[in-house]
């Protein structure tokens, strides 16, 4: 008997970055950190999310490794530690995570940083992950970027498997400059980080970074255009990012069971009859700079 083939949903192209919140002052009841990402990733699993994107700092990788569901339905990508400590050190720290990790290999490892590959330990440090799928611990290899880091030209020069680039409704630098389109044309799969800018349109002026307050005009134009449609921020972030067709992932970073649901909510909505370009901040206004300093995740605005 042939087994129909599950319809495409909006969920397929997302990928959970759990956001760890940090201990707090008044410590939690014992075993209620452990539940509540426990419930995160189930629900994760529930919904059809099937990537989950991690990062080596903290103890987050451990955390994770103690609380997926089984089975586990989930692709994991890797990113690595700096190389300033040298490349035999982040070889084993992408060793480690995987042991840390509980997975006896990852779907993706990704270098943090494009400034380590363009420096020069770049080849040094692509070799050792080149090595390392060629073993069969890592299924793909790529790197993290931004605009300014020349991703296309490293992706020519490393042919890497995947490109993570910052994309945003704010800052779509990446799509009108022809990057996403240069890279697809590599043959390089694209996925979109800081997809919720930091959170900026989900502050009031007052909550506003320093650095962005000339530009809290700008946010309530957006925000009040936002509202005449009746689309909010969320769903709007989503939409762009996942409308992009050269975009084969959006990693939404989400702190609890409550912010994923909303997430997944927002994705399965309609999408929105917007002129995206028109909601960007002003090259110019360099929103990156200030972008470049959060995870996107959404924890700060909710």
């Amino acid at each position: 008997m042939v087994i129909p083939s599950r319809a495409p949903s909006p969920v397929d192209k997302l990928a959970l970055a759990v956001v760890h919140q940090p201990d707090r002052a008044i410590p939690a009841p014992a075993g209620a950190r452990e539940e509540s990402l426990r419930l995160l990733l189930q629900t994760a699993a529930d919904s059809g999310v099937t990537r989950v994107a991690t990062s080596p700092d903290g103890d987050g990788e451990r955390w994770l490794g103690q609380a997926w569901p089984f089975p586990s339905p989930f692709q994991v990508s890797v990113r690595t530690v700096s190389v300033s400590d040298g490349v035999d050190r982040v070889e084993a720290r992408a060793r480690r995570s995987l042991e840390r990790l509980g997975l006896p290999r990852g779907d993706l490892l990704l270098v943090s940083s494009a400034a380590d590959l363009a420096g020069a330990e770049g080849r040094a440090l692509w070799d050792r992950l080149l090595a390392l799928k060629d073993r069969g611990l890592y299924r793909r290899i790529g790197f993290c970027a931004t605009v300014e880091d020349g991703p296309a030209l490293l992706a020519r020069r490393f042919q890497p498997d995947v490109v993570q680039l910052r994309c945003n409704l704010l800052d779509q630098r990446a799509q009108h400059s022809g990057i996403l389109a240069e890279l697809a044309a590599l043959g390089v799969d694209i996925h979109a980080g800081s997809v919720f800018a930091d959170g900026l349109l989900f502050m009031s002026g007052e909550a506003l970074p320093l650095e962005m307050h000339r530009h809290a005009p700008t946010l309530s134009r957006i925000r009040r255009r936002l509202a005449e449609a009746r689309v909010d921020p969320m769903q709007a972030t989503l939409a762009y990012a996942m409308g992009l067709p050269e975009v084969s992932a959006v990693v939404a970073s989400v702190a609890s069971a409550a912010e994923l649901r909303a997430v997944v909510a927002a994705a399965h909505a309609q999408t929105p009859d917007l002129d995206w370009a028109s909601m960007q901040l002003e090259p110019a206004a360099k929103a990156a700079d200030s972008l470049a300093h959060g995870r996107g995740r959404i924890s700060s605005a909710a």
